[in-house]
């Protein structure tokens, strides 16, 4: 990728497609495109073919997904399912016809198997059944990853994908059932804050072990991938190489938002998978390492809601 390519970012309104399309303003890319929802319906087959016919992108970065916490995937499941393979398949398919050499599908660290040996290795794919709270998540997520790979091995297309860990940041989802673990955090203990309640409700046993990466460290890795002449794998881990349990991010979160109450745990709500580390050596024997501390992109996250105070559902 170069400073002449015209780039679509697909979801570009998201947090991770908003990232993605900062930071390369950053780094001087400035022929970007990042239609919104209402500008293309990439759920819609006509609308994304006719689109890529008119606009030839020649480098697509899909962050377009439906996306959300344990609650949301485990309630929504055919939603997530059939919503998230309709968006990927529209946009290899429009790619594809339109000539577009360079393609990259963002994953999830959820694709994994759910007992995986740790830090997970991008080479534990399909070795073992998924965490059941989110299967039609990971499914949809697998067959975007491998129909990236098939298309690269048929075609030699520069087609490749990246697995971020948990991601958080800017521009998050705070919706207080529907988000995932850490601005659903923030959201519920602001309302606690706000209400004076002298304990806090974390769903879960507390117990579980997860890693976070800074959204704009996410898309600084694949600004650096998609810039990259070294021979690629298929799919690239992106995380810290750090996990923390989700107790001890509570408590960091409140220390930094001023609740001094007690937490307390619901073990009623699904933990999850026990354990989610990536094994991050591929992307850092390249070159690449995070910027952002865990406590720094708190700090960030907390200051964005509580600035720009808006909930955006699922």
């Amino acid at each position: 990728m170069n400073k002449t390519d015209k780039i679509l970012v697909c979801g570009a309104t998201g947090m991770v497609g908003s990232s993605i399309i900062r930071t390369l303003n950053q780094k001087g890319y400035n022929n970007i495109l990042g239609p919104s929802r209402s500008e293309l319906n990439l759920t819609n087959q006509n609308e994304v073919i006719n689109y890529f016919t008119s606009n030839k992108p020649s480098v697509v970065i899909d962050a377009a997904a439906k996306v959300g916490g344990i609650q949301a995937n485990n309630k929504y499941r055919a939603d997530f399912i059939h919503t998230n393979l309709q968006i990927q398949n529209n946009l290899y398919e429009a790619s594809f016809k339109s000539g577009c050499e360079t393609f990259l599908f963002l994953g999830s660290s959820c694709i994994y198997p759910k007992k995986c040996p740790q830090p997970i290795k991008e080479e534990y794919l399909l070795t073992g059944p998924l965490e059941p709270t989110n299967e039609p998540y990971a499914i949809a997520k697998i067959a975007g990853l491998k129909t990236a790979e098939s298309y690269r091995k048929q075609y030699g297309l520069n087609y490749f994908s990246v697995m971020p860990t948990n991601l958080y940041g800017v521009n998050d989802n705070f919706h207080p059932e529907n988000s995932h673990v850490i601005p659903g955090i923030i959201q519920r203990m602001q309302s606690a804050i706000d209400n004076n309640d002298k304990t806090f409700e974390l769903w879960g046993s507390g117990k579980v072990k997860r890693e976070f990466l800074y959204v704009d460290d996410l898309a600084k890795a694949c600004i650096f991938l998609l810039e990259s002449k070294k021979e690629k794998p298929d799919w690239i881990n992106v995380g810290t190489g750090e996990d923390i349990e989700i107790l001890d991010v509570c408590k960091i979160i409140a220390q930094l938002m001023g609740f001094n109450g007690e937490i307390v745990t619901n073990t009623d709500y699904p933990d999850g998978t026990p354990r989610k580390l990536l094994d991050t050596g591929i992307i850092n024997g390249l070159g690449w390492y995070p910027d952002t501390s865990l406590k720094e992109g708190l700090e960030k996250t907390i200051k964005f809601y509580r600035t720009d105070n808006q909930i955006r559902k699922i």
